[in-house]
C-alpha cells in the first residue's frame, strides 16, 4: 500500500502542479468562472442572495489564491514539504473542486468548469469524474500521510510561491504568456466560424419501443424521432458566437475585410481610463495610414456615445456579446489588429503600440 501512497502522490503533485500553471496563466479566465458560480448560488440560493454577490468583485483575488495553491500544494507533496499540512490542505481544496464540479453536472449549471483553462475542456460529468478521481487518491495520502519522511524543503516552497504569483501578476498586467483562446494571435476568425469538415450526425428513432439508429435520415414517417448526435465533435466550429452589429445591422463580415484595429471596451465600470489618452493617439495616427480604427462594446448607445465624447475618442462603434468581449481580450480597454479577419496583433493596455508596429503587423 505504501507503493500505492507514492504513485498517488505523484499523481496527485503532477496533476496540481499542471492544473495551477495553466489558470494562472490566464486568471482573468478563472475569475470569470468564479463570478459565474457565485451568481448562479446567488439564484439557487435567494436566502445568501447578497452574501455570494458580495463575493464576485473579490474573485479575481480568489482566482489567484486558488491557483496558486494548487501549484504550491503539489510541489510541497513531491518534496515531501510538511506531509500532513500539504495532504489536509489537498483534501480540503479538492472537495472544494468536487462540489463545485457536481453542482454544475448534476443542475447544469457553468456547462465548463475551466479546471484546465483554455487547454482542456471538459464535460461537466467528466470535471466532476476527474475530481472523484483525484479525491480517492488524496484519500489515501491522507491515510498514510504519517508515513511520508518530512523534508527541509521549505526554500522549494517558498520559490515556487514567489514564481507561481509572479506569472498571475504578469498575466494580469499584461497578457497570458500562452494564449489558449481561439481569438489569439495567428488565428483565422471566418475560418473557426465554420466547421473544419461537414459534419456528420447519427440520427436516433424509436420503433416499437426499440432504439434504433441511421447515419442518414430515414423516410420512414413511421419512426419517432429521439435526438441527433454528431459523430465528429471536433469537426463544429471553434467559435459559435462572434456577432457584430449596430443599429442598422449587422456588420459582422465587414471586420473581415482589410485592416482594423479594433479597441476593445467590455465595459464602463471598471475600464481603465489612464490608458485612453495613448490608445487614442494611436487611433489618430493609423487612421491615415489604411488602417480603419474601430470600437467594439456591450455597453448601451447612451453611455457609450457620452464615453467616447468625454474621452475624445472618435471612431466608429459596433456592439459584440459581453462574453464574447471577455473571451477577446482580457484586459479593459484592449486592443486587437485584424487583417482580413487574421489576427495580426493583440495588446493589453499595459503595451498600447506605436503606429508603426501595427503598421508593420498589417504590411
Amino acid at each position: 500500500m505504501k507503493i500505492l501512497a507514492q504513485i498517488s502522490r505523484a499523481i496527485v503533485g503532477l496533476l496540481f502542479i499542471f492544473s495551477g500553471l495553466i489558470k494562472l496563466n490566464d486568471p482573468v479566465g478563472t475569475q470569470y468562472k468564479l463570478e459565474e458560480y457565485f451568481e448562479v448560488f446567488a439564484t439557487d440560493l435567494p436566502q445568501f442572495h447578497d452574501f455570494f454577490m458580495a463575493l464576485v468583485p473579490l474573485a479575481l483575488y480568489f482566482s489567484v489564491f486558488l491557483c496558486t495553491a494548487e501549484v504550491v500544494l503539489g510541489i510541497a507533496l513531491l518534496v515531501g514539504y510538511k506531509p500532513r499540512t500539504t495532504a489536509w490542505s489537498l483534501l480540503l481544496i479538492i472537495v472544494f473542486f468536487t462540489f463545485l464540479t457536481f453542482y454544475s453536472a448534476y443542475f447544469n449549471k457553468v456547462t465548463d468548469c475551466g479546471c484546465f483553462g483554455a487547454a482542456i475542456k471538459l464535460t461537466p460529468w467528466t470535471s466532476f469524474s476527474k475530481d472523484v478521481f483525484l479525491l480517492a487518491l488524496i484519500l489515501i495520502i491522507v491515510f498514510y500521510r504519517k508515513k511520508f519522511k518530512a523534508l527541509p524543503t521549505g526554500i522549494i516552497v517558498v520559490i515556487s510561491t514567489i514564481v507561481s504569483l509572479g506569472i498571475a501578476v504578469y498575466a494580469l498586467r499584461h497578457l497570458p504568456i500562452l494564449d489558449l483562446l481561439p481569438y489569439r494571435v495567428g488565428a483565422s476568425i471566418p475560418a473557426q466560424l465554420k466547421p473544419s469538415e461537414p459534419l456528420r450526425y447519427l440520427y436516433v428513432f424509436d420503433k416499437g419501443g426499440k432504439e434504433v439508429e441511421f447515419e442518414k435520415y430515414p423516410s420512414d414517417t413511421t419512426l419517432v424521432f429521439k435526438e441527433m448526435i454528431v459523430l465528429n465533435e471536433d469537426a463544429k466550429p471553434k467559435i459559435t458566437d462572434y456577432k457584430v452589429w449596430n443599429d442598422a445591422g449587422d456588420y459582422t463580415e465587414e471586420t473581415f475585410k482589410g485592416k482594423k484595429l479594433f479597441l476593445i471596451i467590455k465595459n464602463l465600470t471598471d475600464i481603465n481610463t489612464a490608458a485612453l489618452p495613448d490608445i487614442n493617439k494611436l487611433i489618430n495616427s493609423i487612421r491615415t495610414k489604411g488602417v480603419e480604427p474601430i470600437i467594439l462594446t456591450s455597453g448601451n448607445s447612451e453611455e457609450i456615445v457620452k464615453f467616447l465624447s468625454a474621452h475624445q475618442l472618435n471612431a466608429p462603434y459596433y456592439y459584440v456579446d459581453a462574453t464574447v468581449l471577455k473571451t477577446i481580450s482580457r484586459s479593459n480597454p484592449g486592443l486587437w489588429l485584424l487583417k482580413d479577419g487574421v489576427v495580426k496583433g493583440k495588446w493589453h493596455y499595459n503595451d498600447t503600440p506605436d503606429a508603426e508596429e501595427v503598421i508593420e503587423l498589417v504590411k
